[in-house]
């Protein structure tokens, strides 16, 4: 009897090693594109900042720092930033709740007529309310002649109110959108059985609705106050003469009266408080919300 020896099969070639140059050049040229228009721009505005023909780079801080129209600018931007991120939160959350558990005929049209919006420049909604709610619109127009006043009783655009209202209009879709996201992920059975179960509406909107969507809510509001802490067209456009924020500050010292580094300062300002702004939102929504963070950035 002859034993056949079997022999053991060929170990399989080592695969080779990934080369490293690929990965860093694959992340090269981003990294590079960022470094050019982000990195560069925001160093060349600090330099700015410090550059001085008399005296210390520091001197131009102290004296932004130190003016009372920079800190009436300051607590103006926040003031119109915050409640306009609230009027966005009251009336997006509003809409996306008709949008999404109202049905009537046109609920289609509605929402492609919000999205709509956010295609377009913030200016023209500036120039829509000047037509319909400035001194000479067309509101005033039809309130005169029903009382027969000469002058219209609506004269809000050149206020802080105006900028809001304006700001609020434009914005809102910006809270809609992820809102509406978010509650198509509701199953429609959880809303059945709580209906069933005897529950109110209000009940099932806070008890089943909103524990579900309030992160997306989050998102959208934070995206707001982001947005509004920046706005420049609106406030520009409104003719709101008493009405400073840092961005007009900033364009009113750079291209007005042509005060580079101070306008410097106040835009590295600018670019801090939006960072910091940005980076709370971040640091907090990941930890509220864990791993369903960036399940909530996807429906966005």
């Amino acid at each position: 009897m002859t034993a056949t020896l079997e022999r053991p099969p060929a170990a399989a070639p080592p695969r080779p090693e990934p080369v490293r140059w690929r990965g860093i050049a694959w992340t090269l040229p981003p990294l590079l594109l960022v470094l050019g228009f982000a990195a560069h721009p925001m160093a060349r505005v600090l330099t700015e900042s410090l550059d001085s023909e008399t005296g210390s780079g520091l001197d131009n801080w102290s004296g932004v720092l130190g003016s009372e129209l920079f800190r009436t600018a300051l607590w103006r931007t926040v003031q119109i930033a915050a409640l306009s991120t609230v009027g966005c939160l009251i009336l997006g959350t509003f809409l996306a709740l008709v949008l999404a558990f109202v049905p009537f005929t046109g609920s289609k049209v509605v929402g492609r007529l919000i999205d709509a919006v956010l295609s377009l420049p913030s200016f023209l909604i500036t120039l829509a309310f000047t037509f319909l709610y400035g001194t000479a619109g067309a509101v005033n127009a039809l309130i005169a002649r029903i009382t027969g006043d000469t002058d219209g009783p609506l004269n809000f655009l050149g206020t802080p109110l105006g900028v809001i209202a304006a700001e609020i209009t434009f914005f809102t879709p910006f809270v809609v959108r992820p809102l509406l996201a978010a509650f198509t992920q509701i199953p429609r059975e959880q809303l059945d059985v709580a209906a069933s179960l005897g529950a109110s509406p209000l009940r099932v909107l806070r008890t089943v609705v909103m524990p579900e969507a309030w992160p997306a809510l989050l998102a959208g509001g934070s995206l707001v106050l982001l947005l509004t802490l920046n706005e420049f067209g609106i406030v520009l456009f409104t003719g709101a003469k008493d009405v400073v924020t840092l961005p007009v500050l900033i364009y009113t010292r750079g291209i007005v009266t042509f005060d580079l580094p101070g306008a410097a300062v106040i835009a590295t300002i600018q670019v801090a408080l939006s960072l910091t702004l940005y980076c709370t939102y971040r640091f907090v929504f990941a930890k509220l919300t864990g791993g369903s963070r960036a399940a909530v950035d996807d429906k966005i």
